[in-house]
C-alpha cells in the first residue's frame, strides 16, 4: 500500500487558557474514544498536530490512491465527529488563505528530500 502525506496548518485564537483546553482535549484519555476511532474508521491510516505559539501544522498520511477531502467528508459521517468538530472551532481560528469554510488548510510540499534522492 502506498502512502500519501498532506501537511495542513490553522491558528488557535491567541489566548493561553484555550490553547491550554484545547491541548487537553487532545491528550490521551481526555479526547472522545469515539475521535480516533473515526479517524482511523474514515481511511486515516496516522494523523499528528503539532504546534508553536498558535500555529497548528497537522500530518495526516493516507491511502495514496484515496481523496483526503472524501476521507474528511466520511469522517464527518462518524460518531461524535462532527460534535468533536463544533467543540473544535470554537478553539480555532482560519487562516487568511483559507476558503469560505474551510478550517483546515493543506500546505504545498517545499522541499521533500527523497525527491532529490532519485
Amino acid at each position: 500500500m502506498s502512502v500519501k502525506r498532506t501537511c495542513m496548518a490553522l491558528d488557535l485564537r491567541d489566548d493561553q487558557k484555550l490553547i491550554d483546553a484545547y491541548e487537553q482535549y487532545h491528550r490521551p484519555g481526555h479526547i472522545w474514544p469515539e475521535i480516533p476511532e473515526g479517524i482511523r474508521q474514515a481511511g486515516v491510516l496516522d494523523m499528528q498536530i503539532y504546534r508553536i505559539g498558535t500555529r497548528l501544522f497537522m500530518i495526516v498520511d493516507h491511502e495514496e490512491n484515496s481523496s483526503l477531502a472524501e476521507t474528511f467528508e466520511k469522517m464527518g459521517d462518524m460518531p461524535r465527529q462532527p460534535e468533536w468538530a463544533a467543540l473544535m472551532a470554537g478553539f480555532q481560528k482560519t487562516l487568511p488563505e483559507a476558503k469560505p469554510g474551510e478550517q483546515w488548510v493543506a500546505m504545498e510540499p517545499v522541499f521533500l528530500l527523497n525527491e532529490h534522492l532519485k
